[in-house]
């Protein structure tokens, strides 16, 4: 069936600098200072030439947009491998790869992409309808592929003619295109792919700005300007230079020493002195992903197996969570953990998403209603409680101000770290009482929620399962009017609430240290830093 000229038009605006939502909701204080702007504002010519020497906070995984996991990872590819759709400065979404927003069919079931036409890969090879199937196939059901839950609506993509292809749906899935506008979207070259097979992430090529060059494990990526790239004329810098740098007071000392001349995610304890520096400027971006803990409601043999009954005092009573949320003041955590740098809220989807209902509001500290809460359950007091996080300075401290104030409603929390990677496999198997964890954020609510706390999610650690709110969050991505799909994601948050699998704390902001001599850098909602138009100022 033809597709009808319905046209995908899915704008989510979600400017960068976003006021925090206090402990009810009603607070004004600007998660941003006023001194750090945004990046995308930053219009000053730039000269051709030069290398631009990148801190990343971690060695991202696999080069390999099927098989990658990290954050760093897809800051490298923002510079490398372009995807079929993008966002801007708005977070709007737009086309990247493709020509134009994608047309549906009337059941929602076809969805037909154009491609930009004169593309190259770059390595030369053409881009066209075959190389987009290729990847998305790839993506889809290659068995490594971490991308199958991201396609799984799609049953199968067809080559219409070189510059188009058509994706048939399992069922309508709204979400598609922002999934398209993540490593889901991203198109390898053929040629590469044949070559590498399964390692191709050791040699990555896409249509990008800057083609791979080099990487040393643990110490450097390399990128050189793509002479291939359909708008080079845009791209200034010869040359992108990621150095991995884990320690926050490490790459903010680097920043100032000219070592790097870009540092990503700033340490909130470090931006202020990174704003002191005459010769340096922070630029805010993120607010799509968020932060907290999950407690374990009913994961007893891994995310994605059938939930059963966790045999702990918080597990087993709804009570016992509220007044555990209840002892938590969110404002004062962001104050003594982030220097209030973050956006305090207790739900997944940023606070000015259009699909986010207004009536949605947070629940202030009440100890007094805590240890009511606590007193009535008739559990002994005070009740252990054990909570994993990874062991790096700011979670432990995040961990420690928890303990804290939980403390004084009656609960005994014991603290264990270990390796992020560590924490998250506890997490997957279940393994936990309570665990702190966040998720980087996705441009449609769908991406902060399916998998989430949907049953049997992969990233459902807490092994939430109630219809109220797998049901809605089905029923959304299915819907094209953002006004019901703004009721349906508000009726799944509101139960999620509840429930309190997740206790959500804040939204993450990142914060970008560059040199003034550094513009044209454009950072948006999805905290990567894109360079295509940077350079040095001129």
């Amino acid at each position: 069936m033809r597709p009808s000229p319905k046209v995908v038009a899915a704008f989510i605006s979600l400017p960068l600098a976003l006021t925090a939502c206090g402990g009810g909701g009603s607070s004004t204080t600007p998660a941003t200072p006023s001194s750090i702007s945004s990046a995308s504002a930053d219009h000053r010519p730039v000269k051709g030439g030069g290398t631009l020497n990148i801190a990343l906070n971690a060695d991202p995984d696999a080069l390999d947009p099927s098989i990658s996991t990290t954050l760093v990872g897809r800051e490298v590819f923002a510079n490398m491998c372009e995807k079929l759709y993008d966002i801007d400065a708005s977070a709007a979404l737009i086309p990247q790869l493709a020509a134009a927003m994608p047309e549906l069919s009337d059941d929602g079931k076809e969805v037909t992409i154009k491609l930009r036409e004169g593309v190259k890969f770059n390595d030369g090879t053409a881009f066209d309808a075959e190389a987009v199937k290729k990847s998305l196939d790839r993506h889809r059901t290659w068995e490594k592929s971490a991308r199958q839950a991201d396609l799984e609506a799609v049953s199968k993509v067809a080559v219409v003619d070189p510059a188009t292809v058509r994706l048939t749906l399992k069922r309508a899935f709204t979400p598609l295109t922002a999934q398209l506008a993540d490593r889901a979207g991203m198109i390898m070259s053929p040629k590469a792919l044949d070559a590498a097979n399964d390692n191709f992430g050791a040699s990555p090529v896409c249509v990008g700005p800057f083609k791979f060059a080099s990487r040393t494990s643990g110490s450097q990526i390399v990128l050189d300007k793509a002479p291939d790239y359909y708008d080079a004329a845009k791209v200034k810098l010869d040359k992108l230079v990621y150095k991995i740098i884990v320690d926050p007071n490490v790459r903010a000392a680097n920043l100032k020493s000219d070592d790097v001349q870009v540092a990503d995610q700033l340490a909130t304890n470090t931006v202020k002195g990174v704003q002191a520096d005459q010769n340096l400027s922070v630029v805010s971006g993120g607010g799509l992903g968020y932060y907290g803990f999950q407690i374990n409601v009913g994961n007893v043999s891994g995310s994605t197996e059938k939930p059963g009954a966790v045999d702990t005092a918080l597990g087993k009573s709804p009570q016992l969570r509220e007044a555990f949320e209840l002892a938590l003041d969110r404002d004062a955590i962001n104050k003594t953990v982030y220097n209030g740098l973050h956006e305090v809220d207790c739900f997944p989807v940023p606070l000015d998403s259009p699909y986010r209902p207004k009536d949605l509001t947070c629940p202030k500290r009440d100890l007094a209603k805590a240890k009511q809460l606590v007193q009535a359950s008739g559990v002994p007091t005070p009740i252990p409680v054990t909570m994993a996080t990874p062991n790096d300075a700011v979670n432990q401290r995040l961990a420690q101000v928890i303990q804290s104030m939980a403390k004084e409603a009656g609960f005994n929390v014991s603290v264990q770290t270990a390796e992020f990677v560590s924490v998250l496999e506890q997490g997957k198997a279940g393994k936990f009482d309570v665990l702190i964890s966040g998720w980087s954020g996705r441009v449609d609510p769908d991406g902060n929620l399916t998998n989430l706390v949907t049953t049997q999610g992969s990233n459902n650690y807490a092994g939430m399962s109630d219809p109220g709110v797998d049901d809605p969050i089905k029923q959304a991505a299915a819907e094209t009017d953002p006004a019901k799909r703004a009721e349906l994601y508000g009726s799944a948050m509101k139960k999620a609430a509840e429930l309190r699998g997740v206790v959500y704390l804040y939204h993450n902001k990142y914060y970008l240290g560059t040199k003034k001599t550094v513009a044209g850098v454009q950072y948006f909602a999805d905290g990567l830093p894109r360079f295509i138009t940077a350079g040095f100022a001129g």
